[in-house]
């Protein structure tokens, strides 16, 4: 059977430790969809649209990382998707507090579906999209945490 893990975030914008978790994912399972979930409390910088190209370009030579959108309960998401695992990425303690309390909580809408937590490399513990919306926001240059194809996007415009 095809381990398929679900990777979900808004990725506002995709950074380097968002490739970086996806990238380690492929070590652990076959197939790897990014899931770019709408989320209500957040507006976003970028469209749908916009990361999804960026999402398809990065990973253009890597058929087993699909990008996808969905709105509504990541669990409910898994579930069309047949995907068992959910991958998030942890920076610091208090990144693993918050997402344990959601993984709980998935766990008890669907006990099948397990949460598998990867600790980024210590270079991308800094990388957070807030912030680095923040610092576009502000005209700052946020490149060192960017991919190629979100810097050019960005900053050639």
């Amino acid at each position: 059977m095809e381990k398929i893990a679900l990777f979900p975030g808004t990725f506002d914008p995709i950074t380097l430790g968002h490739i970086d978790i996806a990238k380690r994912a492929l070590n652990i399972f076959d197939k790897v969809i990014i899931g770019i979930g709408t989320n209500i409390a957040k507006v976003p910088m970028y469209s749908v649209e916009q990361r999804i190209d960026w999402l398809n370009e990065i990973f253009k030579d890597e058929k087993r990382i699909v990008p996808s959108v969905y709105e509504g309960l990541t669990v409910k998401f898994c579930q069309e998707l047949n995907a068992k695992y959910i991958v998030r990425g942890i920076r610091f303690v208090s990144d693993f507090e918050y997402e344990k309390m959601i993984a709980d909580m998935n766990r008890s809408l669907d006990a099948e579906i397990e949460t598998v937590f990867l600790t980024c490399l210590p270079i991308y513990n800094s990388v957070a999209s807030t912030m680095v919306r923040d610092v576009i926001k502000n005209n700052g240059d946020a490149s060192m945490f960017l991919p190629d194809v979100v810097r050019k996007t960005i900053y050639n415009k």
